[in-house]
């Protein structure tokens, strides 16, 4: 199955214009035609009916476009030599990562997603006297991991907005007279927002003493902001104190298959290598992984159909007069003016599965980005809780 590229591009701006509805942006991405795939979508954007068994699932920042279609293929394929392990084309992915990022083979690192290369990287280089440094809301599997490596968590406070406070995060590395692990979640979740690479960028360059950074750019292909920068070229000029953490989950919707993977410096790799159980990735999601990563039509029309997908949501929210942050991932951070426990109840009730708790923004929601046709069903689900007085 094919996705034309050209005809993804050519939405008519006269005619998205012209409506005052956000169903536009989703008939005119539907229109494309780029593929069985999207035509599949536009036949079904009319009988979008979340039912108990099949409700819309906005609570866990999945990608509800699915993979590739020829990713797809691709996995189902390697099924029949699934009794044999991937040993050639992880070697493949190593290959490919290393000329996409323009480093060593050795600088690469294929994970079990994202969360496997989180938990390596801090036992890798946590001592009895190393400290994580975290913004206090963030994505919760860095705490959870130096929890359980006995490192000692230094949290602090957000800034303005929900925003990373890099000075205060700078003033608990210069405090501790211990080396410093630094996790930094950009775009971060659950907010949902980036933090300028020139606030960051300085901070690494100037090489504090003792101090490593975790970088997790899960999100980043998400990104509209031009204030953003990936931190690979850093690490492709030679530094020595980044960790880069990836995944295949979000962009390429294969958080159910688990290919992460981590880039560095040789050294660290080396030593984050000692803690995986070898790169014994499953051969599907390995094979999906090779051929997601070459479908490059399909990782645009995946960032166009987020980009309208938010587009509706930022419309209903500005309608309602409700306040949230601006999003550059596929998912958006909103302040709700009744309680979470009773909304998110509702919401079950409706079919639509939204995301928990995040303390200390216990009055703010998370709502993951569906497909185009699911978030019109939740903008209008949002305007009947208006009126029920449920939001």
């Amino acid at each position: 199955m094919e996705f034309d590229k050209e005809l993804l591009l050519s939405v008519n701006r006269r005619d998205l214009l012209k409506l005052s509805s956000s169903a536009l942006a989703v008939a005119a991405l539907a229109s494309t035609g780029i593929s069985t795939h999207a035509r599949a979508q536009e036949k079904s954007s009319t009988s979008v009916v979340p039912t108990a068994d099949k409700p819309i699932r906005i609570n866990f920042n999945e990608n509800a476009l699915g993979m590739s279609p020829k990713a797809q293929n691709a996995a189902r394929a390697a099924v029949a030599k699934s009794n044999r392990y991937a040993k050639t084309e992880i070697e493949q992915l190593h290959k490919k990562l290393a000329m996409v990022y323009k480093v060593d083979e050795k600088s690469i690192l294929l994970t079990d997603g994202s969360s496997e290369g989180i938990r390596a990287a801090i036992e890798a280089n946590a001592t009895p006297d190393t400290q994580l440094v975290i913004p206090e809301l963030t994505y919760g599997d860095g705490e959870l991991f130096a929890g359980i490596a006995g490192m000692k968590v230094a949290k602090v406070p957000m800034g303005k907005n929900w925003s990373f406070d890099i000075e205060g995060l700078k003033t608990a590395v210069k405090a501790y007279s211990g080396p410093s692990i630094v996790y930094l979640v950009n775009p971060n979740n659950p907010t949902a927002t980036i933090t300028p690479a020139d606030l960051i960028e300085p901070w690494i360059k100037s090489k504090p003493a003792n101090t490593l950074f975790i970088v997790d750019e899960a999100y980043a292909e998400f990104v509209n902001s031009p204030d953003f920068r990936s931190v690979t070229p850093l690490i492709q000029q030679g530094a020595e104190n980044i960790i880069l953490l990836k995944t295949f989950s979000k962009i390429h919707a294969m958080a159910g298959m688990r290919v992460g993977y981590a880039v560095s410096t040789p050294t660290i790799i080396a030593r984050m290598a000692n803690k995986v159980a070898g790169e014994k990735l499953n051969y599907c999601g390995v094979c999906a992984a090779l051929v997601s990563m070459d479908d490059k039509p399909f990782i645009t029309y995946s960032k166009q159909s987020t980009n309208v997908s938010r587009q509706t949501m930022v419309a209903v929210l500005k309608e309602l007069k409700i306040d949230y942050l601006p999003s550059e991932g596929n998912f958006i951070f909103h302040h709700l003016p009744v309680p979470l426990a009773a909304y998110k109840k509702h919401m079950e009730e409706a079919h639509i599965l939204i995301g928990r708790a995040f303390p200390p923004a216990d009055s703010w929601c998370r709502v993951s980005l569906g497909t185009p046709e699911e978030m019109l069903v939740v903008a209008e689900t949002m305007r009947k809780f208006r009126v029920k007085g449920w939001l």
